[in-house]
This record gives C-alpha cells, structure tokens and sequence, in this order.
C-alpha cells in the first residue's frame, strides 16, 4: 500500500459515500495516545472510515496510534479505536486551511460506525 500526503482536495474521489458521510460543522475533543505521550485535538469532519484532526503538529502518514473520543448525543458514547494517519497538512501561515491530519479508523466497532452514520446523516438534513 502507498501512503500519500497529498491534501484531501488534490486526492481523486474514492467513494460517493464519503462525500455524503462528512460534515464540516462537527468538532469533537480527541486524545491520541501515541508513544506514550497524549495529544488533544479537534475533529472536524468524522465519519464511520475516519476523520480529520485539526493540529498544528500533525502525525506522519503511515503512523497508528490508539484514538478515544467522546460522541455526542445522541450517542454519548466514549470510544477507543486505533487509527492510522493517511494524509497530513502542515502549517502556512495565513493559509486557506486549518493544518491536520486525516486519519483511517482500523477497529472501529461496527455497531459504534453504523451510530456515527446516522447521526452525521442527521446533523447534514438539518445543516
């Protein structure tokens, strides 16, 4: 498998459904809990694969680290995953775009994705 860092605008499209499954309005607190040390940030698009974090210091591609969120209702639910970093966007000053990095969920459970579906579903009918 190749790993780019390409930013999400320059990357061919891969699935109809991702563009449906993503919201810019959802910002959630993230602990990434890689090498020993914790990282807070915030996500900004979440959807049942991954999701974009928001940091000026954004992991390399092809790192994998253990990820726990908190989802709001209707979920409210804590959930720890491990995620691996697919592309990342370093810091411009005066940029068009926050620095981050998009992250892949690798064991998200299935019943905690199907949850995230329907509830970025539901915050896109009401934006």
């Amino acid at each position: 498998m190749t790993q780019t860092t390409q930013e999400p605008s320059q990357q061919p499209i891969q699935a109809h459904q991702r563009l449906a499954l993503r919201s810019p309005l959802i910002i959630l607190k993230v602990k990434l809990e890689a090498k020993k040390r914790s990282f807070f940030g915030y996500a900004k698009n979440i959807s049942r694969g991954g999701m974009f974090i928001s940091s000026i210091n954004p992991h390399d591609p092809g790192e994998q680290f253990r990820v726990e969120l908190s989802l709001p209702a209707p979920i409210e639910q804590q959930v720890q995953c491990t995620a691996e970093v697919v592309w990342k966007r370093k810091f411009v000053p005066n940029g068009p775009h926050d620095p981050g990095m998009g992250l892949r969920f690798l064991d998200m459970p299935a019943d905690v994705a199907e949850a995230i579906d329907d509830w970025v579903l539901e915050v896109m009918k009401q934006a």
